[in-house]
């Protein structure tokens, strides 16, 4: 089996597991509309996005093929998320922990399956966690993280 054949399978595999939880484009189409949502009404975060989105039906069609692509494999989404973030400007902890907050109280409501809600909570971690790293990077170099995290 060659590399391309092994990462369709893997590929694959991943979708129909996802399935088999109850991960579709439906439940993350319910799950995006939600979040955002909350977030446009939220006084941390509502502002930034009102901010920076100024076209709220692509914006989400953008996040739904995003989340279709960290949990179905879908290879939809095609971007840069860090570039975005990093343009933003301002954002710092308290911002991801709010967007964390968000989400997995929308993560609570929305999804049923107990699987599913860890697949959906733990991308999220992993992205909030690897989108703020790069923002300090950015502003600082290493020596920012490496401080941030002694503080911790």
């Amino acid at each position: 089996m060659n590399s391309a054949n092994y990462a369709e399978q893997a590929r694959a595999k991943k979708t129909a597991d996802a399935h088999a939880i109850g991960i579709h484009d439906a439940l993350i189409s319910d799950l995006v509309e939600r979040f955002y949502a909350a977030i446009r009404k939220d006084s941390l975060l509502g502002p930034i996005f009102s901010k920076h989105v100024t076209n709220w039906p692509v914006h989400l069609a953008r996040m739904k093929d995003f989340w279709a692509s960290v949990t179905l494999e879908s290879g939809r989404f095609r971007g840069s998320p860090m570039a975005k973030h990093i343009a933003v400007g301002g954002l710092d902890e308290a911002h991801f922990k709010r967007w964390l907050q968000l989400w997995e109280e929308t993560v609570e409501t929305v999804v049923a399956d107990d699987r599913a809600s860890e697949v959906f909570r733990s991308a999220a971690k992993r992205i909030a966690s690897s989108l703020l790293t790069g923002i300090q990077v950015h502003r600082g170099g290493l020596d920012a993280v490496l401080t941030t995290k002694e503080k911790q």
